[in-house]
């Protein structure tokens, strides 16, 4: 059922695109010779010692929708598919407005699934049932530029410093995929980004990468009863889509096969189980959420920082059913380190709750202590981002999986 939606879906969101703008007449089959005859440049993901790979076209199209320097990229483009849609096909929001908690309480459901960021006392959600009609919020929270993104076919939700080698940049979809994952653009450079990394794979700023900020996928009940004065994402986004449906349902189901992914996915665990994974310092872990929601809270040590991960319930999966607040119960996971004042938190989850072993103070989902004695304390966030596992594994093969 899902392939034969999402059939639909490409070609519907292509047609769409084709009214608004003119689109290039060569087909898929030719392939345009490289803007320059220059070598080309791979710059591995996380840094490393520059390899250099051998001259190919760029992607079917690709040059006369964008000025991007081709001649420069970190990947083969072999492995870079079309999504269907060509550039910003999926239109992202530019000029993102934003309504009240009350305002979104008659359209939004306390279940459905939102992404939280915050900088100082700037708490923003951005609502998956918006997201996944536009993949990227070009926005400015607490006098950071920062770019809000969701990738529907990996399940990733990511956010990134705008601000690149002192210059704000502002991004837009390529309408083209790498391991099933969305490829951004920057539209200063038009250089190509890789959203599950955040690394430039195509132009002028190949081998860099973005700065990733903190940022949550947690349910609405949670972000509202915690910040009841924060701002929630419009839907007066200046485009008509049905919000509140999910266009990829049926997607979200374990057995499931990856749409438009050409990779090999090691099989620790199924291709589509849902895991938190956090990369700190080298080291990359996933922390599956069958576990998690078994375990309530885990504490770890991943690249030599001692964190915490807490899972809660009440969130459904934005990718199961058509309507997105019908979805199955997947819950929210969240990351944080453990250390606080100088000492390291062991913690628990007992008798309903999650406590510190030091001091049996109680805390929530956003690693605020709520009662007791460090009530009022704050944990510090780590960069923790939902995937797929075929997802996240397709760029860290060594990732370790936690097992309790």
């Amino acid at each position: 059922m899902f392939r034969n939606w999402m059939i639909w879906i490409l070609a519907a969101g292509f047609f769409l695109s084709a009214c608004s703008s003119p689109q290039p007449t060569d087909s898929a089959s030719d392939s345009p010779e490289p803007a320059s005859p220059t070598q080309t440049i791979s710059s591995p993901s996380g840094g490393g010692a520059p390899t250099l790979l051998p001259e190919e076209p760029p992607p079917a199209r690709a040059e006369s929708e964008f000025t991007t320097d081709f001649s420069k990229h970190s990947v083969p483009y072999s492995e870079i598919l079309s999504g269907g849609p060509p550039k910003d096909g999926i239109p992202a929001i530019d000029n993102p407005q934003f309504v009240s908690v009350s305002e979104a309480d008659e359209w939004l459901s306390d279940r459905e699934p939102v992404v939280f960021v915050q900088v100082g006392d700037d708490a923003r959600a951005y609502p998956i049932q918006i997201l996944i009609w536009h993949e990227i919020v070009n926005d400015t929270v607490g006098g950071e530029p920062l770019l809000v993104t969701f990738c529907p076919l990996c399940n990733t939700a990511i956010a990134f410093k705008r601000t690149f080698d002192g210059q704000v940049f502002d991004f837009g979809t390529t309408g083209r995929l790498r391991y099933s994952n969305l490829i951004m653009y920057d539209r200063q450079t038009e250089t190509w980004w890789q959203q599950a990394t955040g690394d430039a794979i195509a132009g002028e700023h190949t081998g860099a990468q973005l700065e990733f900020y903190p940022a949550a996928m947690i349910s609405f009940a949670d972000f509202k009863a915690r910040f009841p004065d924060g701002k929630v994402l419009s839907r007066d986004t200046g485009h008509a889509r049905n919000y509140g449906r999910n266009p990829y349902y049926g997607y979200d189901d374990v057995n499931q096969t990856p749409f438009l992914f050409n990779g090999a996915t090691p099989t620790q665990l199924p291709p589509m189980a849902r895991v938190l994974t956090v990369d700190l310092n080298g080291e990359a872990a996933a922390y599956p959420y069958d576990v998690l929601s078994e375990a309530r809270v885990i504490n770890d040590t991943v690249g030599g920082e001692e964190i915490v991960v807490f899972w809660t319930e009440g969130a459904a999966s934005a990718l199961d059913t058509s309507n997105i607040p019908e979805g199955r119960e997947v819950g929210s996971a969240v990351a944080y380190s453990r250390v606080l004042d100088n000492q390291i938190l062991d913690f628990e989850f007992k008798d309903g709750k999650i406590l510190d072993a030091q001091t049996g103070s109680e805390w929530n989902i956003f690693g605020l202590a709520v009662a007791g004695e460090l009530k009022g304390k704050q944990l510090d966030p780590v960069v923790s981002i939902n995937h797929f596992w075929f997802s996240w594994a397709a760029f860290r093969p060594d990732t370790r999986i936690y097992r309790p």
